[in-house]
């Protein structure tokens, strides 16, 4: 299935397709760092995580985020903590650091300051005005609008029924203006605040053009995605491709625009004036960061998401199950006989599959690339992902391709090859169908141990729900179909030593079949960005950690060496209130199971 995405501008799905093959340029507004990140921040940064993540499988990736390291918040926070802007900058983004970190968000590749941008801004500030889409004021420089005819054309407003102000960030000062919203590109030094020079005298530039600046200088053209919060559709981004196109000669900013949904508490919008803002560290306290990270998956990323104690209470005890099938191979592979699979030695066994591979796609790729079969390949990656994702996703794709190859229309295939001749385009059609069965014969064996150490459909099932917009509430629905089984498993071994939900399966088959399975969900995991090394193990839904367990039952053994039964008997009803089940060995163990 082709990723589709919902294309902000466009006001539908669309087909996604890169303006380069092969490469993503994506850009994400980010945090203006005067105090510590709350849900709204979490859910739109785990939510462009995710997207990252999963085009990665498909794409080269460059993703870049900024940070706004200037704003009259800061400002206004220094003022009453008697410190500088970058003191109160810097201690923000070491927190916003560290909670990311906690919620599995992966680095950008860039995170571009607007202190560090200066120049840039006011090379961009110069061009608006050169062009006559800007203008002095008053010691400010500001933005003509109605010089911009199809302003409004993201956010789907009419100039005249615009508010200046929306987002509590466009300059007020009206009598400057030529028109009531008109924005504000550059603001004059103020006494007691930082400034830089510029060529309209001391100042600092507004919150608008910071983004504009950093996108051109961080891409230097058009970009494919730019994402943020739905709040940012007006004024920020409309502002973005105000300044942005003029700059451009036209040319759009973005070819895809992306935004996220509200975060609710308690079935209101989040804000400080009900009360009801919460930082993450609040929820750390609390919750597991990956419970929190699964609560926000659960909904499709457009969604609104209604944030409740019986909603994150769910979504912790479903990441105790997910958490629990990922490290599955841990606490279990030495008992089943599992190897991680070597995918080094899977390209370099007999028959050359790598070279042989190689060498038939450098012959047709030029091909095989005008018939849309976008391949990607890194084989250095390949042979260096254990997880074998690189050979899954192109095994996929030769799959598909070997049927579209048989089933597309001629007449479509003549269309995808250009206006030569009938002739030529019927020898190329002969010639790129038996190429392509070459490649596809050198995948055969690889196709035929990928199916050993995974589900196939099942991922084409996960694949077919990412492909739709991102929906990962039916995407997880795969993973906890996993997870589930895997636990179930886990308290067999626990109870008995071994295995047994399957009993028609031999023991080798058995094993075999969870071995698909858990790759079959490490995969999906590692899309979706779950991560157990970032999990806090302390933090539970029941109060109560692994350890803590294990310290539970061991002063239970003590207790019934002492022969003071009661206390044993109060510790095992103390874990049963818990949805922990002991069960007594004959050796004078004791194996416990999460129910």
């Amino acid at each position: 299935m082709t990723l589709r995405i919902y294309n902000t501008i466009a006001r539908r799905k669309e087909d996604f397709i890169p303006l380069e093959a092969g490469i993503v340029k994506m850009y994400v507004c980010g945090v203006t760092v005067y105090d510590y990140c709350h849900l709204g921040h979490a859910r739109a940064y785990v939510v462009w995580d995710m997207i990252r993540r999963y085009l990665a499988t498909k794409y080269q990736v460059k993703f870049v985020q900024n940070i706004t390291d200037i704003d009259d918040k800061i400002l206004k926070r220094a003022q009453e903590r008697n410190t500088t802007m970058q003191a109160i900058a810097n201690q923000y983004i070491a927190a916003y650091d560290e909670d990311m970190a906690k919620l599995n968000i992966a680095k950008a590749d860039a995170y571009p300051r607007a202190t560090e941008s200066i120049p840039e801004i006011i090379e961009l500030i110069q061009q608006l005005i050169d062009r006559e889409y800007a203008y002095a004021s008053g010691g400010d420089i500001y933005y003509a609008v109605q010089k911009f005819p199809s302003y409004g054309k993201l956010s789907g407003r009419k100039l005249e029924d615009m508010q200046a102000g929306a987002s509590g960030r466009v300059d007020e000062h009206e009598a400057q203006k030529r028109y009531p919203f008109d924005f504000a590109l550059w603001k004059s030094a103020k006494p007691n605040e930082p400034f830089w020079a510029s060529p309209w005298g001391d100042g600092r530039p507004g919150w608008h053009i910071e983004c504009s600046a950093m996108v051109r200088s961080q891409f230097k053209g058009t970009i494919d995605i730019h994402a943020g919060g739905s709040d940012l559709k007006f004024p920020h981004h409309e502002n973005e491709i105000a300044q942005s196109e003029v700059a451009y000669d036209k040319k759009p900013l973005a070819k895809y625009w992306m935004h996220n949904g509200f975060v609710n508490i308690d079935g209101e919008k989040m804000s400080k004036s009900l009360h009801n803002f919460k930082t993450i560290r609040d929820l750390f306290e609390f919750f597991d960061p990956m419970a929190i990270r699964l609560f926000i998956l659960q909904a499709q990323y457009r969604k609104p998401i209604d944030f409740t104690r019986e909603a994150i209470d769910a979504a912790n005890k479903s990441w105790e199950m997910v958490r629990d099938g990922i490290l599955f191979f841990n606490d279990f592979n030495k008992k089943l006989d599992w190897k991680k699979p070597n995918i080094l030695n899977m390209c370099n066994e007999k028959n050359g599959w790598l070279s042989s591979i190689k060498e038939a796609e450098s012959k047709t790729f030029e091909n095989l690339e005008r018939l849309r079969l976008d391949k990607n390949d890194d084989y250095d990656n390949i042979k260096q992902d254990w997880t074998y994702q690189g050979l899954l996703s192109r095994a996929k794709l030769i799959h598909n391709f070997n049927f579209e190859i048989w089933t597309m229309p001629k007449s479509q295939a003549m269309i995808n090859l250009g206006n030569e001749s009938e002739l030529d385009n019927e020898s190329k059609f002969k010639t790129i169908r038996e190429d392509a069965i070459k490649i596809i014969r050198s995948f055969t064996n690889i196709i035929e141990k990928l199916l050993k150490i995974t589900d196939i459909k099942m991922i084409c099932q996960f694949e077919k729900a990412m492909d739709n917009d991102f929906n990962t509430s039916i995407a997880l629905s795969y993973v906890f179909e996993l997870a589930k089984k895997l636990r179930s498993e886990r308290n067999s071994i626990l109870h008995s030593g071994k295995p047994q939900s399957r009993p028609s399966l031999s023991k080798q088959a058995l094993s075999q079949a969870l071995f698909q399975e858990w790759q079959t969900l490490k995969y999906m995991t590692d899309v979706l960005g779950f991560g157990t090394e970032v999990s806090d193990h302390q933090v539970q839904k029941d109060g109560i950690s692994e350890a803590d367990i294990e310290s539970l039952i061991q002063k239970r053994i003590e207790a019934k060496k002492a022969k003071n039964y009661q206390e044993g008997d109060r510790i095992r009803n103390e874990l049963k209130a818990l949805n922990i089940t002991l069960i007594d060995q004959k050796d004078g163990t004791t194996r416990w199971i999460r129910e």
